[in-house]
This record gives structure tokens, C-alpha cells and sequence, in this order.
């Protein structure tokens, strides 16, 4: 089944990434790295007035949705620039607080980009608990919301995604939340980043080796650099159906399995651009390292490959 883009669809997904492109985000993504997050709450609220965390808020509460095919293609954009932030988690948060009182008190500033939010993964760190406004942790008598200052910050492998404990305890929200359907949203907004930033990693190193030359014939040339750059490509394509249509059916195994496939497609990709880069690629100076180091962290975040692959082994397609 072939999953076309309408000319709404399409249209937003150019006008993100015209937006993204003049944000300048590698600078805005090496700020972050630092804990400088003055420029990422600039794009941040950019991102939010564009109605990207509008499309997993209800109409009543200030979004426009929930619209998980839409969001999808926000998400490929934003992964495609490498945009720093808990954004999959903000939508996980929306899912989370989408039900009545918490919906009125929460999902507003959520929509509106006046809040970030973040969510603990269970028995783990939060992603940029410091920068978060809101820290919410699922916990078995209930979802909480954090109030103490979260521990010191661990870096990841990505700099630009700071892991932080959050201090046990705080504001009881509920008894009980929808985290299975939470996790889901999660899962497949990072399947678009990843798929994005798979994408990125392409382009650059196409143009990479049209431009770079060995016994002076561009290296784009030579027939194994075509064969690597053609697996990547069929990789990254063969993810994006799974991707929208999992999007479409929202269930929890196709959505599973589309994390799976495109973070698989992005992390193969981000080694074939280290592979025909060199050592510059991964060089901290060098722009492509952001997204090297993205692809990697994405894999194994909110469901690792062996756990997404055991979830549809188990319940199936």
C-alpha cells in the first residue's frame, strides 16, 4: 500500500522546513548541548506557533487535533534539522494529562508552546528534565508530577539529549494514566525524528561525495559508494510507509514496528555517512556529527530494537 502526502500535508512539511532551515538549528542545537536554552525556547515556541504540539491536543483544549498523520510529518522535519528539546515527550505528556481535570489545567501551555514537558521513562532518567517545565513520572499508583529540582544532568551519547533523574515523589495528578497509549504516541513520534534525521544524513553525504575527489574522479563515482548510498536509500524508504501507515492505524504494534525500521534505516545511514566521510564526520566541529550522534540515541529510546521486534513477534501485525 502506497501512503501519498496530500497537498496540505505537503505543503506543511515545506513550510517547516523553511522554517527550520533559516533557525539556523545546529547553533541552536550546540546552545542546548550546553545548557544554554535560551535560543532552543525561541524555536520552541516558533515550533508551537507553526500548531505542531497543537496536532496531538484536542480543538477544546487549544490544539488542533489529535492528528497523528500530521504530526508524523512535523516530526520527519524536525528530525531532519536535528531540533534539540523533549519533543516526542511533550506529545507523550499531551496523551498523558488528556483527560478531564488535567486536560484544562495542562494541555493549553502544552499547545501553545508556553510549556515544555517531559516524561520519565519507567525506572529511568527524563530527557532535559533542567530545561522542562513540566517533569511528569509514571509511577505503579499513579502518574506524577514532579516539583523538586531534578538531579545533576547526565550526558548522553547525543549531547543535545540530557538524561536527568527526577527526585521520586511530588504532585499525585492521577491514579491512573493512559501510559500504554502515551508510549504508543512516544514511539511513533520518534520513528518520524529518526526517519528524519535518516534523510539528513543522506543528503549530506550525497553532496559529500559529489563534492569530494580520489584519483581525480569525484568518490560519488566509485560503483561500492553508489551500492551503500542506494542500500541507505532503499532503507529510509521503506520505512516511511510503515511509518504513516502505523500513523493512520495508531495501533501499537505497527507503530512498533515503524520505530523499529526507521531508526534501523537512520542508524544504518549514519554509518555509511561515517563510513564515506572519514573521521571528519564525527568530529564534534563538524555539523554532521549532530546528526550521527541523533540516529544513535534515537535507536534505543522509548523501546529498544530487540524489545520493538519481541512486541510484534508477540502480539503480531
Amino acid at each position: 500500500m502506497r501512503f501519498l502526502l496530500d497537498a496540505d500535508q505537503r505543503a506543511f512539511a515545506a513550510s517547516l522546513h523553511a522554517m527550520l532551515t533559516a533557525a539556523d538549528t545546529p547553533a541552536v542545537v550546540r546552545d542546548w548541548s550546553r545548557g544554554d536554552h535560551t535560543s532552543g525556547r525561541a524555536l520552541w515556541s516558533r515550533i508551537a506557533e507553526a500548531g505542531v504540539f497543537g496536532l496531538a491536543v484536542p480543538e477544546e483544549y487549544g490544539g488542533l487535533g489529535p492528528h497523528p498523520v500530521e504530526l508524523a510529518v512535523a516530526f520527519v522535519e524536525l528530525g531532519r534539522h536535528a531540533v534539540p528539546g523533549p519533543l516526542a515527550e511533550t506529545v507523550g505528556a499531551a496523551v498523558l494529562l488528556g483527560g478531564p481535570p488535567l486536560a484544562g489545567r495542562f494541555l493549553p501551555g502544552l499547545a501553545a508552546g508556553k510549556d515544555v514537558a517531559t516524561v520519565a521513562a519507567p525506572g529511568g532518567h527524563a530527557v532535559d528534565g533542567d530545561a522542562a517545565s513540566l517533569r511528569l513520572a509514571p509511577a505503579p499508583d499513579g502518574l506524577y508530577l514532579s516539583t523538586a529540582t531534578p538531579g545533576p544532568v547526565r550526558r548522553s551519547l547525543d549531547p543535545a539529549r540530557r538524561l536527568t533523574p527526577l527526585a521520586p515523589g511530588g504532585e499525585l495528578l492521577a491514579p491512573a494514566a493512559p501510559y500504554d497509549r502515551a508510549l504508543t504516541w512516544i514511539r511513533l513520534a520518534t520513528a518520524a525524528q529518526a526517519l528524519g534525521v535518516g534523510l539528513a544524513l543522506l543528503d549530506r553525504t550525497v553532496a559529500h561525495v559529489r563534492q569530494r575527489t580520489q584519483f581525480g574522479v569525484p568518490v560519488g563515482s566509485f560503483q561500492a559508494v553508489k551500492h551503500r548510498l542506494a542500500d541507505a536509500k532503499t532503507a529510509l524508504e521503506f520505512a516511511r510507509p510503515l511509518l504513516f501507515g502505523a500513523a493512520v492505524s495508531l495501533r501499537p504494534t505497527e507503530v512498533a514496528a515503524a520505530k523499529l525500521t526507521a531508526c534501523e534505516a537512520a542508524y544504518r545511514t549514519a554509518r555509511t555517512a561515517l563510513h564515506l566521510h572519514g573521521a571528519i564526520g564525527y568530529t564534534a566541529e563538524y555539523g554532521l556529527s549532530l546528526w550521527l550522534t541523533r540516529a544513535r540515541a534515537l535507536r534505543s529510546a522509548w523501546g529498544t530494537p530487540e524489545e520493538c521486534r519481541e512486541l510484534v513477534l508477540t502480539e503480531g501485525l
